[in-house]
């Protein structure tokens, strides 16, 4: 059997139509964990994570005092729903309106008698239809979904090595469907100023609960926006001085559009060691935060 690239080509022109698809598709699920979860700090409650074959909600509680689960399985190419009683549900991942995936998610929940309602409006996505009444978007590229899963897995790898080497506050490895980015947050434990907000379709309180705590965050992007896929890093507040550091490795470099180091994925992809490249890229651009903006690393780190 052929082995999969580890890390295939994922030019945004490429998929573009698919990514917007499959976006709108997790801000359906995604708004289903929101939904039927306790808020956690940050909004640790309603991220997706990356499982061998794609992407999950985990367990979520629902009302019945049953518990299920919704994973997209870009292996098998189908959505899968399932729940602690054995019970199961799936269709294919394939072409179809964003209205068509959401009424289809619904109806099948509602056919294992889990019953939940959630608003449609997507979230970050500036004139955003509501996903109940999205006919536009419909275009899905199964063999560029699953490109994209697979770059994920090294992403998702990566950043788990990152966050083992904190022993402060850090956040769980998660993919937020809302900015559709895999992030991982580190903590210096104080309190931040109140974030300016302005994202699209997202109320400023919301933004102000995820930033309520000074933090250095490090991720990777598929793309938008005129952008290829990244590796990319920030600190909020920005320190002075962040956007002049000196990071590794020499493809890294300060974006004055997004206020964030970003690393080109290809970039990653042609080297000859992709992970010393993404991890000497993690580990610069967080001393370069946590010393400009003085956080106490001697007791945050694991030496």
């Amino acid at each position: 059997m052929t082995q999969p690239t580890r890390w295939p080509e994922l030019r945004h022109e490429d998929w573009s139509p698919t990514q917007q698809t499959l976006h709108l598709w997790t801000q359906v699920v995604g708004k289903i964990r929101l939904r039927q979860e306790p808020l956690v700090n940050h909004w640790w409650n309603v991220t997706l994570y990356v499982t061998p074959r794609g992407l999950t909600t985990s367990a979520m509680p629902h009302a019945s005092g049953r518990t299920f689960a919704i994973d997209f399985d870009f292996v098998a190419r189908e959505l899968v729903i399932q729940d602690c009683d054995g019970a199961r549900r799936s269709f294919a991942l394939e072409s179809m309106t964003v209205a068509a995936f959401y009424e289809r998610v619904m109806r099948e929940l509602e056919d294992l008698g889990l019953h939940v309602a959630i608003d449609p409006r997507p979230n970050e996505i500036p004139d955003a239809i509501p996903l109940d009444r999205d006919t536009l978007h419909h275009t899905y590229d199964a063999d560029a979904a699953e490109r994209f899963w697979r770059v994920l897995l090294q992403a998702d790898r990566l950043c788990r090595i990152f966050r083992a080497r904190f022993l402060g506050k850090v956040s769980p490895v998660h993919f937020f469907w809302g900015s559709f980015d895999l992030a991982v947050t580190r903590f210096s434990g104080r309190i931040a100023p109140p974030h300016p907000g302005g994202i699209p379709n997202l109320p400023d309180w919301v933004t102000r609960e995820a930033y309520s705590h000074e933090v250095q965050s490090v991720g990777f992007w598929p793309g938008g926006y005129g952008m290829d896929a990244l590796f990319y890093s920030y600190a909020y507040p920005v320190p002075n001085g962040f956007e002049a550091a000196r990071v590794r490795p020499a493809s890294a470099a300060w974006n004055a559009q997004l206020r964030e180091f970003v690393l080109p994925y290809e970039a990653v992809r042609r080297s000859s060691d992709p992970d010393a490249e993404v991890l000497a890229f993690f580990d610069s651009t967080y001393e370069a935060a946590a010393d400009l903006a003085a956080w106490d690393r001697s007791t945050l780190e694991r030496r």
